[in-house]
């Protein structure tokens, strides 16, 4: 892990249990394991800081790069305005300034003579 051998783990292994005892050397193996794993924890809160600080920048220069390109083709390239658009405006510029046609009907209403009779309705036959 950090270059160190397995004889040299045996050593420091030895030491512990005669420095240490026996007896508090499994609580003191457990507060070691605890302190390395917030170690590690910090690490890698840490990594991923920095990781995300690398992604943002990464995105700011692909947008940068994006835009340059994009202000690019639109100098080498402008927009045209399609004819059917072309015609569609000046259809609604034609509207928008003639006056409303005046609606007249077809064709006259009917009027009802008053000297005809209307036809009655049929009885039913029983």
């Amino acid at each position: 892990m950090f270059g160190i051998e397995p004889s040299e783990y045996l050593l420091v292994a030895i030491v512990a249990l005669v420095v240490i005892g026996p007896k508090d050397l499994p609580r003191v193996m457990r507060i070691v394991g605890q302190w390395v794993g917030r170690a590690r924890g910090m690490a890698r809160h840490f990594r991923a800081g920095f990781d995300e600080m690398v992604r943002q920048s990464e995105m700011e220069e692909m947008e940068k790069r994006w835009k340059e390109e994009n202000e690019r083709i639109m100098r080498e390239h402008p927009p045209v305005a399609a004819p059917a658009e072309e015609a569609n405006d000046a259809h609604y510029a034609m509207l928008a300034t003639s006056a409303e046609p005046e609606m007249k009907p077809a064709l006259p209403a009917p009027e009802a003579d008053p000297q005809l009779p209307l036809p009655e309705p049929e009885k039913p036959q029983s």
